[in-house]
C-alpha cells in the first residue's frame, strides 16, 4: 500500500538495526567490556500525518536486537513496573530457592530513539509518500552518540480512479 504498513515496519527495523550493528561502537564496547552491551529503545516519534503504531516499531527494534545475539535488551518503563510487582509478588509466595532478589536488573548501557517523517509530493499524475526513519543510539553514561542512522522509505499511493 501507500502508506506506512506492518512489512514497512520490520523491514526498515531490521535493516537499521543490522546497520547499527556494524558500526565500531559494537566492537569497541565488546572490546572495553568483555561483554554484550545492553539497549533499552526509548520513544520513537511519529511525526508524520498518518496514524503509525510506533509501539509495533518499537517492538520490531527490539526483535531485530535481540534476535541478532550480539546485544542486549532491557525492559521498557511500563514492562520493568509489571516485572517488580511479580517480583514482590514473589518475596511472598515464591520457595527460598526460586524466589528473584530486588536490585539486580540490568541497566541499560544505551538508549535508542528516534522520529518518523513523512513528505507527501506528486510525481506527474503520481502521489508519493517519502517516509524517512532517524534513529539515534546515545551512551548513557557519557551521553555520546555512538550510532545514527536514517532509512528513507518512497512509496506511490495508488489514486482511485474518478467515476462520475
Amino acid at each position: 500500500s501507500g502508506n506506512w504498513n506492518d512489512t514497512d515496519s520490520r523491514l526498515v527495523a531490521e535493516e537499521m538495526i543490522s546497520d547499527a550493528q556494524s558500526r565500531p561502537w559494537l566492537a569497541n564496547f565488546l572490546r572495553d567490556n568483555g561483554k554484550n552491551p545492553a539497549v533499552i529503545v526509548g520513544a520513537i516519534k511519529n511525526l508524520t500525518d498518518e496514524h503509525i503504531a510506533t509501539g509495533t516499531f518499537v517492538g520490531d527494534i527490539e526483535r531485530a536486537f535481540v534476535n541478532s545475539g550480539t546485544v542486549r535488551v532491557v525492559a521498557k518503563k511500563d514492562e520493568r513496573e509489571g516485572v517488580r510487582e511479580e517480583r514482590a509478588d514473589q518475596q511472598a509466595n515464591a520457595s527460598p530457592e526460586t524466589v528473584k532478589e530486588f536490585g539486580m536488573e540490568l541497566g541499560a548501557d544505551y538508549m535508542l530513539i528516534g522520529e518518523m517523517n513523512k513528505i507527501t509530493d506528486q510525481e506527474g499524475k503520481e502521489k508519493v509518500a517519502f517516509y524517512q526513519v532517524d534513529l539515534t543510539l546515545t551512551h548513557l553514561q557519557t551521553n555520546e552518540k555512538v550510532w545514527i542512522g536514517q532509512k528513507k522509505l518512497k512509496k506511490y499511493i495508488a489514486r482511485k480512479p474518478y467515476k462520475p
